[in-house]
């Protein structure tokens, strides 16, 4: 009898960590404000997006963006080619969230599975950039306008810090949202479309 309790209770603990490891593996986070494409995707407001309307939170890629990381014009999915419709750009015609320049505001990232994290970076798109073309590095301000460290800690289920957004910008841009993990070789990444 004791054998089999023993056999049991070991069945047991691999059934529960091969659950543990497959309901983390296919989640993790997104932005919501501003309201990034995947999101947008997934509430509906933009159709024709493929699966990524049922896993918004799933634009993982590698990180050290910008040296490393996704590809150019696969930025807005993370490299992932399974979510190739974030990385079209519509004809400029993705939802943007009005923003001020200059202005202090609150981004917010919610988390299916959160992990250690190194830090979560923001950059956004020069003045002149075209919207009409796939997001590349050279569209991109070269630095970060707002880095917020997190020292290896794993962030709540939902997490808002302020920034402020950078001054001189007019018109239509995108901002892109960088979560780098810190022990695995991934990042996520999010694309919100914003007009000034």
């Amino acid at each position: 009898m004791r054998k089999k309790t023993g056999l049991g209770v070991v069945a047991l603990g691999v059934t529960a960590a091969s659950l543990f490891a497959a309901g983390t593996a296919g989640s993790h986070g997104y932005t919501d404000s501003p309201i990034s494409r995947q999101k947008l995707c997934a509430n509906g407001t933009v159709s024709n997006c493929g699966s990524i309307q049922w896993e918004p939170q799933s634009v993982e890629g590698l990180k050290g963006f910008p040296a490393a990381g996704p590809a150019d014009g696969t930025i807005c999915a993370g490299g992932n080619s399974r979510f190739a419709q974030l990385d079209d750009p519509r004809g400029g015609a993705w939802p943007a969230t009005k923003v001020t320049a200059g202005q202090s505001y609150s981004f917010r990232w919610q988390f299916t599975a959160r992990h250690s994290t190194t830090d979560f970076r923001y950059y956004i798109t020069k003045n002149g950039w075209n919207p009409n073309s796939k997001l590349t590095r050279a569209q991109l301000d070269p630095q970060p306008f707002l880095t917020v460290p997190y020292n290896r800690q794993q962030p709540p289920s939902t997490l808002s810090h302020s920034g402020t957004l950078p001054a001189g910008k007019t018109g239509r841009h995108v901002i892109l949202a960088v979560w780098t993990v810190a022990d695995t070789a991934n990042a996520f990444y999010a694309c919100s479309d914003v007009q000034f």
